[in-house]
C-alpha cells in the first residue's frame, strides 16, 4: 500500500497541475510593462440592440448578414449592446464599432457563411504579408473601445475552406508552388482585431475556424480573456491557428483553453522581404494560465520573424498532446530579432518536443522560388512581394537571444530538446532553470552560445545526453 500510494501521489500532483497551472510570480517580480498590458477601457453603454429587431432569424439557414450590420450601426451611434434571442444565425462578415459590445450569450450560435462572396476583400495582413484577402467573420478594424463577450458560440465552420486547401495543395505542391498556396486558397478568419485598441474578448467559444482564429494585428491594448478554440470538430483544419499576436502591443492573453490544429498561441512579425519593410515589432505580451490540446505548438515565436518579438512574459501554461512545447522557429530570410522572452510555469505531458527552435524552418513552404514557365509581369502583387529577395543577405539572418525557461516539468516526451542556431547566427544567452523533462531521446543543441543551465533534468530512455555541436559555453 505504501509503494502504491507513493507511485500514485505524483501521478496526482501532475494531474492537478495540468488542471489549475502553478500560480504566476507576484507582481512586485514583473517588469513594469505588465501594468499596461490588456484593454483599458470596455464600452460603459448598456442599452440593448436585438438583431432580432433588425431581421436576424435564429434558423440556422437564414444569411443574417445585414440584419446583424444594422444591429451594430445603431449600436455604435450611442454606443450600446448588440445581443440575440437563442438560435442559430448564419452571417457572413459582420463589421464591429467604436462603443460597441457584441454579446453572444448561451444558446446562441453564430454559424459562419460558407460562401467566400459573403466575405468581402479588404486590405490586411496574411501570414505576415500584406495582401488583400477576405475578411474575417468578425471584424474589428481602425476601432477603439470595442468588446465581444457571452458564453455563446461562434462556429466558422471551416471545412469547405479546408477542403479548398488541400485541394490546391494537390496541385500546387507538384509545381514546385508549396511557398505560395497558403496565400492562393483563400480562407477566412474567424475574428480579426487590425490597426484598433482598447479591445476585449471575453468568454465566448469558437470552433471550426476556416484560417486563423483570433488574429490580433498592428493593435494594443487587446484582452483575450476565456476563450475556447475547438477547431478540430469534424476534421483536422489545416493552419486553424488559435490566437495569432502580430505587430501588435501591450496584449493580455490569459484563462485561455485551445484545441487547434496548427500554433495554439502564436507571436508573430512579419515574414521576409515585405515583413522587413514594415518593420512592427510585437512586444510587451503577456500570456498567463491557459491550456493546449491538440495543435503544433503551446507557446510559438515565429516563424515570421521580421520586425521582431520581444518582451514577452509566459506562463502558467499547460499542455497534453500537443506536437510541440515553446517553439521558436524562423528561416533565413526572415531577419528580425526574438529577445527578452521569459516561459516559466510551465506542464506538458504527451508533448512530441518540449523545447524545440530552429532558424530553418520548412524549407519548402519559407523559401520562394519562381518555377520555369512563369512571367514575372503577370504574377499577382503577393506572389511578387513573396519572391522578392532580401538584401543585402545577411539582413535575413535571424537571431534569438535573451531567453529565459524556467519551473518546466514535461512527461512523455521524444526529443527533449531540439535547439538549431545557424554559423552566422547562435542561439545566444539562453537560461534554462529547474527543468525536469522525461523522454525517450535527450536531443541536440547546435550552434547555441552562452547558455547559464541550472537543476536541468533530462532524463532519456536511451540514457544519451544531449548532444551538444558547434557551441561554447554550453554544457549539460
Amino acid at each position: 500500500m505504501t509503494l502504491l500510494f507513493s507511485f500514485l501521489l505524483p501521478l496526482f500532483s501532475w494531474l492537478t497541475a495540468l488542471e489549475a497551472p502553478a500560480p504566476a510570480p507576484a507582481a512586485n517580480q514583473d517588469p513594469a510593462w505588465v501594468k499596461q498590458v490588456g484593454a483599458k477601457t470596455r464600452p460603459a453603454a448598456k442599452t440593448l440592440f436585438s438583431a432580432a429587431t433588425y431581421g436576424a432569424v435564429g434558423d440556422g439557414k437564414t444569411l443574417n448578414t445585414q440584419a446583424i450590420q444594422k444591429a451594430i450601426d445603431a449600436a455604435a451611434k450611442k454606443g450600446g449592446v448588440v445581443t440575440f434571442a437563442p438560435g442559430q444565425y448564419v452571417t457572413g462578415s459582420i463589421f464591429l464599432k467604436k462603443g460597441v459590445t457584441l454579446d453572444i450569450p448561451r444558446g446562441v450560435t453564430l454559424l459562419g457563411s460558407q460562401e467566400l462572396k459573403d466575405y468581402p476583400q479588404i486590405p490586411t495582413r496574411i501570414a505576415g504579408v500584406e495582401m488583400t484577402w477576405p475578411a474575417a467573420l468578425i471584424n474589428i478594424l481602425d476601432q477603439d473601445n470595442v468588446a465581444i463577450t457571452g458564453a455563446g458560440t461562434v462556429d466558422g465552420q471551416g471545412k469547405p475552406f479546408w477542403e479548398k486547401y488541400w485541394a490546391m495543395r494537390k496541385e500546387y505542391d507538384p509545381k514546385g508552388l508549396r511557398w505560395i498556396v497558403d496565400y492562393d486558397a483563400q480562407r477566412p478568419r474567424t475574428v480579426l482585431v487590425s490597426n484598433s485598441s482598447n479591445i476585449t474578448l471575453k468568454g465566448i467559444t469558437l470552433q471550426r475556424a476556416g484560417f486563423w482564429t483570433v488574429h490580433i494585428l498592428y493593435s494594443k491594448n487587446v484582452t483575450a480573456d476565456g476563450l475556447t478554440v475547438r477547431n478540430n470538430i469534424g476534421g483536422h483544419g489545416p493552419s486553424t491557428d488559435g490566437i495569432d499576436i502580430d505587430s501588435s502591443s501591450y496584449v493580455l492573453v490569459q484563462n485561455c483553453d485551445i484545441d487547434c490544429n496548427d500554433d495554439n498561441f502564436c507571436l508573430k512579425a512579419g515574414r521576409d522581404w515585405d515583413g522587413l519593410r514594415v518593420n512592427r515589432p510585437t512586444e510587451y505580451i503577456l500570456i498567463q494560465n491557459c491550456v493546449a490540446g491538440a495543435g503544433d505548438g503551446l507557446f510559438t515565436c515565429g516563424s515570421e520573424t521580421s520586425g521582431g518579438i520581444r518582451h514577452v512574459i509566459a506562463r502558467g501554461l499547460s499542455a497534453k498532446g500537443t506536437k510541440y512545447g515553446i517553439r521558436l522557429k524562423s528561416a533565413t530570410n526572415r531577419g528580425g530579432t526574438v529577445e527578452d522572452i521569459v516561459v516559466e510555469n510551465i506542464k506538458m505531458d504527451g508533448v512530441r518536443v518540449p523545447i524545440i527552435m530552429t532558424m530553418n524552418w520548412n524549407p519548402s513552404y519559407s523559401y520562394s522560388e519562381l518555377p520555369a514557365g512563369y512571367t514575372q509581369a503577370t504574377l499577382p502583387a503577393h506572389w511578387k512581394a513573396m519572391l522578392a529577395k532580401v538584401e543585402p543577405a545577411e539582413r535575413g539572418i535571424p537571431h534569438f537571444q535573451n531567453v529565459r525557461i524556467s519551473n518546466l516539468t514535461a512527461t512523455g516526451a521524444g526529443t527533449g530538446i531540439s535547439a538549431e542556431g545557424v554559423a552566422t547566427s547562435k542561439l545566444l544567452d539562453f537560461k534554462l532553470d529547474n527543468i525536469n523533462i522525461s523522454t525517450a531521446k535527450a536531443g541536440t543543441v547546435d550552434f547555441a552560445q552562452g547558455w547559464n543551465l541550472q537543476k536541468v533534468s533530462i532524463q532519456a530512455q536511451d540514457n544519451q545526453p544531449v548532444a551538444v555541436k558547434n557551441s561554447s559555453s554550453v554544457s549539460f
